[in-house]
């Protein structure tokens, strides 16, 4: 099963510049999109701070930070940014038309070989994949806010998403520094941030998910 080289990110609001970073980090090739340049600006600021605020702390060395930063790449449109990527990660807001136009667009420009994520917390990601015609290399990946202090990364199983899909994403995850649960898309599912402290623990054992440790 080969990794991903190359993650986009659709979005580069709170959580898609807090996605792009843990990839980055993670070792991958990381093109984040967004149609307005101040909100790539805005992102890349931020991820900087970011990144020397763990270099400074001494979470992160030097020079694995500055190999984090180069490897991030901005792009002002959805094709630009995913006809290359090995996997892509949509972090739009919660509003299931565009992120299903999205996934219209990605399935055309995408490889065939790409996996296609949302970071939906409380939309169906089968509704979503079925507007594709790779249902099966569609899943969820929900990560809480704030993305770079957040360990908990929710991986969703959809009505069709095959095996190798969701290993796929767990390797990605744990080559972020993740902690990962595997579920299957149910309603309920969703861990909002404000509960995550109280419900962490017991969530990663609840109905149908099993906790995988990060890799270190």
């Amino acid at each position: 099963m080969p990794q991903p080289g190359t993650i986009a990110v659709i979005g580069a609001g709170t959580m898609g510049r807090g996605i792009a970073y843990a990839a980055a980090l993670g070792g991958y090739r990381t093109i984040l999109e967004d149609l307005l340049p101040v909100a790539l600006r805005k992102a890349e600021s931020e991820i900087r701070a970011h990144l020397d605020k763990a270099v400074a702390l001494g979470k992160v060395p030097r020079q694995q930070g500055e190999a984090a930063f180069s490897r991030i790449e901005y792009a002002g449109s959805v094709e630009e940014a995913a006809r290359a990527a090995d996997l892509v990660i949509e972090a739009v807001p919660e509003e299931l038309e565009s992120k299903i136009e999205i996934f219209t667009l990605l399935d055309k420009i995408c490889r065939p070989s790409a996996i296609l994520a949302s970071n939906t917390s409380s939309l169906s990601i089968t509704e979503i994949a079925s507007a594709t015609y790779r249902p099966r290399k569609c899943l969820g990946m929900h990560f809480l806010n704030p993305v770079h202090k957040m360990k908990l990364l929710e991986i969703v199983r959809a009505l069709e998403t095959d095996d190798e899909t969701i290993a796929t994403a767990v390797q990605v995850g744990e080559h972020m520094g993740k902690e990962i649960v595997v579920i299957k898309e149910s309603p309920g599912f969703v861990t909002q941030p404000h509960q995550c402290h109280h419900w962490q623990r017991g969530f990663l054992y609840a109905a149908g998910g099993h906790r995988l440790r990060p890799r270190h």
